[in-house]
């Protein structure tokens, strides 16, 4: 018996727990997302735009998120402290060029940049930084593709954060290429390139891994 072809399952009365295959036709094909229908989207839910492909990073855990705000709160007293500009967290669309935009967990954009801003989303920023978490499409997107995505769009420092293995990677941008400023780990302070004075704990991120989770790891 030959294998049934979607339109065939479309054709059929539905069931309970199938995908509604009508609703997903009334949505544009993966490669052919514009601009305009990404930023229409209204989901709840963190989605990025590369090229007329949507991707779908995994959805946050206790752990994850904990060391986001940890992360926002000593970032955004930084900035607010030395009057440099703003600080958001996820989910807010940055724009990175004409067709892409990436959703960074924390992110910095100085106060010139929020000046020159156009429309609701901002373009580019000064610092990222990215939570990595222990699936392995998510690891490759923030080690490999969202270094090469931030570094082509001029961020000048990006920090990943990788519970995994219990380190904080600061990158700073040369020649429009990322180079380690530091791969710091258990009982040091990362810090910053761009931002002179500012630093994080290690040890401290990683003890709220072990508050939110304790029983499994990250």
């Amino acid at each position: 018996m030959e294998q049934e072809t979607i339109a065939t399952i479309r054709r059929k009365k539905p069931k309970a727990g199938e995908p509604v295959w009508e609703l997903a036709t009334l949505f544009p094909h993966q490669g052919t997302w514009t601009v305009e229908d990404f930023l229409s989207l209204d989901t709840g839910r963190l989605i990025e735009y590369v090229d007329g492909f949507l991707e779908f990073p995994p959805i946050p855990t206790m752990a994850h998120q904990d060391i986001l705000l940890f992360l926002y709160e000593l970032l955004k007293a930084y900035v607010v402290m030395n009057g440099l500009g703003k600080v958001y967290v996820a989910p807010i669309p940055v724009r990175l060029g004409s067709r892409q935009y990436r959703e960074p967990d924390v992110f910095f954009v100085s106060t010139q940049r929020v000046a020159e801003a156009e429309g609701k989303y901002p373009s580019g920023a000064d610092l990222v930084m990215e939570v990595v978490s222990g699936n392995r499409s998510d690891r490759v997107r923030d080690l490999v593709h969202k270094r090469r995505d931030y570094a082509h769009a001029g961020i000048p420092e990006y920090w990943i954060v990788d519970p995994d293995e219990a380190t904080i990677t600061v990158l700073r941008l040369e020649d429009d290429e990322y180079t380690e400023h530091g791969r710091f780990g258990a009982g040091q302070q990362a810090t910053s390139h761009l931002l002179p004075g500012f630093a994080v704990s290690v040890d401290e991120v990683l003890s709220l891994i072990h508050i939110s989770e304790p029983t499994r790891p990250y």
